[in-house]
C-alpha cells in the first residue's frame, strides 16, 4: 500500500494540544478501520481535512470502489475535523453522514477533502469531496458530528 506518511497539522494545533500528552497523529488517525483499508490522512485542521484511499482491497463484488469505503473516508476526514475544532476538551460522535455516489473506479486512489461548513459550540459540519486522480468527482459527502465533552479521564 505503499509507505507510510505522516500527518501535518497547522503550529496552532500542535500549540493547543502540546502538554497534553496526546499524540496528534495517533489520536487523530484513520483508527482501526482506515488502517486495515489503507487510509491516510495528509493534512489536519479544524478548517479542513485531506485524507487519500487506496481503491485497491476496498472494491465490492463488481470490482468497483465500494461505496461504504467512499463513506468511511468521509466519515474519517470530517470527524478528524470536528475533533480537531473540538480542541482537547471535547470529543466528536457522527450523527448524520449523506453520501452520494457519482462515478465507479477500479483502479487507483482517491482523495477525500474535508471542508469545514459549519462549526458551531455543539455541532461541526463537513463537506467532502471525494475524487480520482484525474479531479473527477467520486462522491460527494455532508457529515454532522455533535460534540461533547470529554470524560474526565479522556480530557487532554
Amino acid at each position: 500500500m505503499g509507505e507510510p506518511t505522516s500527518t501535518t497539522f497547522p503550529q496552532e494545533i500542535i500549540d493547543q494540544w502540546s502538554g497534553s500528552g496526546v499524540d496528534l497523529p495517533s489520536l487523530f488517525s484513520a483508527g482501526n478501520l482506515g488502517r486495515r483499508m489503507g487510509l491516510e490522512i495528509l493534512h489536519a485542521s479544524p478548517e479542513k481535512v485531506v485524507g487519500t484511499l487506496p481503491v485497491e482491497g476496498n472494491t465490492q463484488p463488481y470490482g468497483l470502489l465500494h461505496g461504504g469505503a467512499s463513506a468511511v473516508l468521509a466519515e474519517t476526514l470530517g470527524s478528524v475535523g470536528a475533533m480537531l475544532h473540538g480542541g482537547p476538551g471535547r470529543i466528536a460522535v457522527g450523527v448524520d453522514l449523506n453520501c452520494t455516489h457519482h462515478r465507479g473506479l477500479s483502479s487507483g486512489t482517491v482523495t477525500g477533502t474535508a471542508t469545514a461548513v459549519h462549526r458551531g459550540r455543539t455541532t461541526a459540519t463537513y463537506e467532502i469531496a471525494v475524487t480520482d486522480e484525474r479531479g473527477r468527482r467520486v462522491c460527494s459527502a455532508r457529515l454532522t458530528c455533535l460534540l461533547r465533552d470529554a470524560p474526565e479521564g479522556a480530557r487532554g
